[in-house]
């Protein structure tokens, strides 16, 4: 059934935006969000150190990325303080007790129509950005890199702020 759910198709990249009454804003690239940099976390990272530095720096979570570039998941403070409190967790733990593995990604070429579709079903979404590498010899691979965190306050604040053309 999912199969005749057009959001879901668009979500999974199955078929594009068949929206007939679509809003001016559904066919911009996600990349005129103008996103910050995300903060990102290793997943050495202890829990209690996670809080701290999102309580510090004022994130409410973090991408969890392994140093090969591989992304892990979110951790979020919520989530974490949740864990730690309810005994599930330790501080001294690695933030990757207490990551959300599943979660959906978005690059910077699509449409803020697909991202509106993963937003409804999702909290956020995880801004990739795909480059080659090259290797001492010569051969090349495609890396996914975080280009940042997306949320549905940053489409709401992007819609409501950009004048409609």
């Amino acid at each position: 059934s999912k199969f005749l759910n057009d959001k879901w198709m668009i979500k999974h990249g199955f078929l594009n935006d068949v929206q007939e009454h679509k809003p001016w804003w559904w066919n911009i690239k996600v990349q005129k969000l103008n996103l910050s940099a995300p903060l990102i976390l290793l997943p050495e990272v202890s829990c209690q150190k996670a809080i701290e530095i999102l309580q510090e720096k004022g994130y409410d979570q973090a991408p969890v990325v392994a140093e090969s570039g591989l992304i892990l998941g979110m951790v979020t403070l919520s989530n974490t303080l949740t864990s730690v409190l309810a005994g599930n967790t330790q501080f001294s733990d690695p933030v990757t007790k207490v990551i959300y593995d599943q979660f959906s990604k978005i690059g910077l070429e699509d449409s803020l129509g697909k991202l509106s579709c993963i937003l409804e079903n999702d909290h956020f979404a995880i801004v990739v950005h795909e480059q080659m590498q090259f290797n001492g010899n010569g051969s090349s691979f495609m890396k996914q890199m975080v280009f940042g965190v997306v949320t549905a306050m940053d489409l709401l604040t992007f819609v409501s702020r950009s004048d409609k053309k």
